[in-house]
Parts: structure tokens; C-alpha cells; sequence
């Protein structure tokens, strides 16, 4: 369900996408308001399911993880067992930063980033022990173009 949200609303989404850890009253400066409206919005927001959880953005080069591989999975398994399985697997795996269920000739797409090739093998080697997948295929990113967490409110 779709949250109505006003321009004031909006303007204060876009200041914590941009930075979440300004101060209410920098917020509040930026969009021509108070801090205590400001702070109730933000409230409401939260409440509302607007605004989730906020975190802190890290630099996966800075970390070591160098490599993003995107992973095509088809299976020919489609019941809720395997599904449960497969999907506690992906959770588990911290080098699985977004997996998606597609339509279409391929299942799933995940978004992997590991240290180098050797550690994506490792990763591969793990899943496909703890779950039966019918086709695996890696493309390693070999520029990240562009990368965002903002929503265009």
C-alpha cells in the first residue's frame, strides 16, 4: 500500500537518503522547516513503513571484496521444500548481498561480492552442496557503473 506523501515529505526523504546522519535542525534548514515537525514526520515515516532501517554504507574495495559476480540460477526443483532450503541458504550467506526471483527462462539472480575468483568458487562450491540447482552461470562485473541506494522520491 502506497504511503501519501507531501512535497515536505518528500524534500525530507531525499536529505536522509542523502545523509542520514545530518542533525534534525540541518534537515530541517534544508527543506524550510522545524525541527520538531521535521522530527514528527520523520516518525510518522517510520511508522508508516516509509523509512526502514538505517545504516551505515561501506566500501567493498576498502574491505578487500573486489570481485561482484551476478549469479544466474535455474532449478528444475520448484516445491516449497526446496524453496524454503534454497532461501535459508541465500540468507545465510553473507557474500550474498541481493537475491531476486525472476520471471522468466532464469529463477533467481543474486548479487555476490567476495574477495577474487578463488573465493567465488568457494562460495559456488558451498552452495551447491547444501542445495540441488539445475544451472549456475557467473558474470564477474568488471566496472560498477553506477551503484545507488536513493529512491527517486
Amino acid at each position: 500500500m502506497q504511503t501519501k506523501l507531501d512535497p515536505l515529505d518528500r524534500k525530507i526523504l531525499r536529505e536522509l537518503q542523502n545523509d542520514a546522519s545530518q542533525s534534525l535542525d540541518e534537515i530541517a534548514r534544508k527543506v524550510g522547516s522545524s525541527k520538531t515537525p521535521v522530527w514528527n514526520r520523520i516518525r510518522k515515516m517510520r511508522e508508516g513503513g516509509v523509512i526502514g532501517a538505517q545504516t551505515v554504507l561501506l566500501s567493498p574495495e576498502a574491505l578487500g571484496l573486489e570481485a561482484c559476480f551476478f549469479v544466474l540460477v535455474r532449478t528444475s526443483e520448484h516445491d516449497a521444500e526446496w524453496q524454503g532450503r534454497f532461501l535459508a541458504t541465500l540468507r545465510a550467506r553473507p557474500e550474498v548481498q541481493e537475491a531476486h526471483r525472476l520471471a522468466g527462462d532464469i529463477d533467481y539472480i543474486l548479487k555476490v561480492r567476495v574477495p577474487n575468483a578463488r573465493a567465488y568458487d568457494q562460495f559456488y562450491q558451498a552452495l551447491i552442496s547444501e542445495v540441488k540447482v539445475f544451472e549456475i552461470t557467473a558474470l564477474l562485473s568488471m566496472e560498477e557503473i553506477k551503484s545507488t541506494t536513493v529512491l527517486p522520491v
